[in-house]
């Protein structure tokens, strides 16, 4: 019998990845240090071409397979799954810049920006400019993806869809071959360049403490709905979330949405919704439900703002929660996909200097919300059926006579 060869969790690599670029900070010469920055600063151009094209690329082909949905179905879910993600990241903002103010040491403040300026340069830079901004990127996957799920097989053919649906899957295929296994290299250069320059401890001693209440609001907003779903349905919200405890693991397990949809299939049904209800909500939800890590980011955000005395407010943050939940339906699939969608519009928060793709802020950012990523996925899945089981109420009370339920191909 073959052995099955052991294979590492990007969580793990990453963690490694810090550890490895604090070492390297710490003990190794300047020289050592530059190359490894350099390596890292290519990664981060590299990745500033790709994320328009992973726009253009996912966007596109997930609004276009909303046509799978049909009529008051889809509203309502589309409807059900934007409002828990807007709610989730509102109150995330709330809790954490309430909170996280208590972390933030004026002495941690202080060393922090005592070493904002320095930092060490690669030996040298590529110039890859993006084909498209990220607001054209955005705009375009738009069109495309409205256009394509109205006209697809009546106006025009399946030639343009399965173009699109070919260009994802490159993408898709760079995400998995090159983004995620050199995210580790990423890291460990920005945490290299972060200990040289005496940040890194400050900033850890922060880190941890953010880790733990971003936890306990993904749990605590998993309560809150199945607690509404058990009220709305009449069912049991603990029997619910015992029923959820399958998928909750396996998401963690994955760090993927799409890869968890058979198991949280068996858990809608557990809950008992009906079969073509679940068939319908479960793969939609998985694309488009994305409270977990809309509360993870926001929180990072949060956190970051007030690490390097950025102004953040509740002003600032709603247009970005905003834009960030439709922009979002571009993340399912990849380990870490919802933060590299969030990247472009982070300037958002941390302003156009601040929020630049390449820099070191939203390299923190990454490294902070990527080793949060599988309870933030186990959070999505896991308001998924809570949705479920309420779209599946409200078709038994008042849809079942009026139209049949769309059944999965």
């Amino acid at each position: 019998m073959k052995e099955k060869k052991f294979k590492m969790g990007l969580i793990p690599k990453l963690i490694i990845a810090i550890i490895v670029g604090i070492l390297f900070g710490s003990f190794m010469p300047e020289w050592f240090n530059r190359t490894v920055v350099t390596l890292s600063s290519i990664f981060s151009t590299f990745l500033s071409f790709i994320i328009p094209l992973m726009i253009v690329a996912y966007v596109t082909m997930g609004i276009a397979n909303l046509r799978s949905g049909a009529g008051k179905l889809l509203l309502i879910t589309l409807a059900l799954s934007y409002l828990s993600t807007l709610i989730a990241g509102s109150a995330s903002y709330f809790v954490s810049s309430s909170l996280f103010p208590s972390f933030m040491s004026q002495g941690a403040l202080e060393q922090i920006a005592e070493t904002a300026e320095v930092s060490l340069s690669g030996y040298f830079s590529l110039s890859i400019p993006p084909i498209l901004d990220t607001l054209s990127a955005v705009t375009l996957a738009f069109v495309l993806g409205l256009c394509l799920s109205t006209m697809r097989g009546k106006s025009i053919g399946d030639t343009l869809y399965n173009s699109m649906s070919d260009f994802s899957a490159i993408i898709d295929k760079v995400l998995h071959t090159v983004i995620i296994p050199l995210l580790p290299l990423y890291i460990c250069g920005t945490f290299t360049n972060m200990t040289y320059s005496g940040k890194t401890f400050a900033i850890l001693g922060i880190l941890w403490k953010v880790f733990l209440v971003v936890i306990a609001m993904h749990l605590i907003y998993i309560t809150i709905q199945f607690i509404v779903a058990g009220v709305l349905s009449g069912k049991n919200p603990i029997t619910l979330i015992r029923n959820q405890l399958s998928g909750y693991a396996t998401a963690i397990g994955t760090q993927s949405s799409a890869a968890t949809i058979p198991v949280n299939l068996q858990c809608a049904k557990k809950d008992g919704i009906l079969d073509e209800i679940a068939n319908f909500v479960v793969p939609l939800c998985a694309n488009i439900h994305m409270a977990g890590s809309m509360i993870t980011i926001t929180a990072c955000a949060t956190a970051v703002c007030l690490m390097y005395q950025l102004p953040i407010s509740i002003g600032t943050v709603v247009p970005f929660i905003i834009t960030l939940g439709i922009a979002m339906v571009a993340s399912p699939g990849a380990p870490g996909g919802s933060i590299m969608t969030a990247l472009p519009f982070l300037y958002m928060v941390f302003g156009p200097e601040a929020g630049d793709v390449n820099g070191p802020i939203c390299a923190i950012m990454v490294a902070l919300y990527i080793t949060q990523d599988s309870f933030g996925t186990a959070c999505n899945i896991s308001g998924d059926n809570a949705i479920g089981v309420i779209v599946d109420t409200i078709y038994r009370k008042f849809i079942r006579t009026e139209e049949p339920v769309p059944v999965k191909e």
